[in-house]
């Protein structure tokens, strides 16, 4: 029905010359969304924050004048609040361009600094399952006169934290210079034991750096429970926008071992040059700072929506093994291998759920998950697999719909597999 008052457009009129009409549109079929890991909707309160912000105050806010000092009031009222969220102290949190960047300005901003100040360490130690945005600066630091090394895990996704212990000093007289391990997996959701891990690195004076994209507004997490140095953020992954993260850098960057890796300005305590994008900061601080408010009734909905799923799935299709740690995992996230099975297939014929066979970071790669060769599956097994991510929003009647499409979509792949 149209509001009062309006009325309903007269039909068009098409001239013989200007061809045939627009064919009509046919509504998208109602979808299924269970990729949480690869990025969150984005919560209304934040959003709208985001829209006013950039409606309302558009000056820059390194800018001197007024409008400047509103835009950086709201900037450091953000930081305020993303700091509490994570347990911090507001000078210790650098808005970054995305956990990405953070995670590549705490390896190679420690390393840089490490060099600068004459530190001969040049260990870093991580684990094979992180995220490439660790693994990839990591091994650019080992062409760069840097030694990588990497921690075993289990077939739970868990590092062994005796070997972790043997890699942190290896002699009495030498230590790594970084231990960076993540918080939860983003292909897998294993929780790692952080706070054992800092634990162990204590010992041997090695800062520690967490990127904890996956963890915030998840689970609960606080930097000093955790005894962390840095620990990196994301604002799309938490319900707020993308293109916006922080860095938390224990003590500030004017008193942590670490450098800036770009330059242009004095941004952001010296570390991180570049424009504040305001409305995205007010945005992610709004959004975090509510995911964690709701997280003590939202994350036992998503394990029980979760469990629930496993469920209807391994009861209709007995062959399928779930991966990681049952006992220390993300509430909203399961890693399915389906034996027999291509992921990319079942995906094409389940049109309207959207999943994903891996992190999103690994899209188009020909190599299989390192996350789930480092837990011990074959290739055939790692491209049998998919990650299925709920949220807030998830229907309670989605496992079975999903359960249900799954069998049926599964069962033609092996039974091709097998002809």
């Amino acid at each position: 029905a149209l509001p009062s008052g309006m009325a309903a457009p007269a039909a068009p009129v098409v001239s013989p010359s200007a061809g045939p009409p627009a064919r009509a549109v046919t509504a998208e079929p109602t979808r299924t969304y269970l990729d949480h890991q690869a990025s969150t909707p984005m919560d209304p309160p934040a959003l709208a924050l985001m829209q006013r912000v950039a409606e309302e105050t558009y000056a820059n806010p390194s800018s001197a004048h007024r409008s400047g000092k509103r835009a950086a009031e709201i900037v450091e009222r953000a930081r305020e609040r993303l700091a509490e969220a994570v347990g911090a102290l507001p000078e210790e949190i650098v808005f970054t361009g995305g956990a990405t960047e953070s995670n590549n300005l705490a390896l190679l901003g420690a390393a840089r600094a490490a060099r600068e100040r004459g530190d001969r360490r040049r260990r870093i130690v991580t684990l094979p399952i992180e995220h490439p945005s660790v693994l990839a600066p990591a091994r650019f630091l080992s062409t760069q006169g840097f030694e990588l090394l990497t921690a075993p895990v289990g077939r739970d996704g868990r590092v062994d934290l005796d070997s972790l212990a043997a890699l942190l000093a290896p002699s009495e007289d030498e230590s790594a210079l970084l231990l960076s391990i993540q918080t939860a997996n983003n292909e897998i959701g294993t929780i790692q034991p952080v706070a054992e891990a800092a634990a162990l690195a204590r010992e041997h004076g090695v800062p520690v750096h967490s990127d904890a994209a996956q963890a915030l507004g998840k689970i609960p997490f606080d930097v000093e429970s955790l005894d962390l140095d840095f620990a990196s953020l994301s604002g799309h992954k938490c319900y707020g926008p993308k293109g916006v993260g922080a860095l938390f850098v224990r003590g500030g960057p004017r008193r942590a071992p670490v450098a800036p890796i770009v330059f242009g300005g004095g941004h952001e305590r010296g570390l991180r040059p570049g424009t504040s994008n305001t409305p995205a900061i007010a945005a992610f601080a709004e959004a975090a700072a509510n995911a964690v408010a709701r997280l003590p009734q939202v994350a036992p909905r998503l394990a029980a929506l979760r469990d629930r799923l496993e469920h209807e799935i391994t009861a209709r299709i007995p062959e399928a093994r779930i991966n990681g740690a049952l006992a220390h995992r993300l509430p909203h996230t399961t890693s399915i291998t389906f034996p027999g099975a291509d992921a990319d297939a079942l995906i094409a014929n389940l049109p309207t759920f959207d999943l994903s066979a891996a992190s999103a970071c690994h899209s188009g790669a020909p190599e299989p998950s390192q996350v789930l060769r480092a837990l011990g599956l074959t290739p055939t097994d790692a491209y049998s697999t998919l990650r299925l991510a709920i949220g807030p929003t998830t229907e309670e009647s989605a496992p079975v719909h999903l359960a249900t499409r799954l069998e049926s979509a599964w069962r033609r792949a092996a039974n091709r597999s097998s002809s």
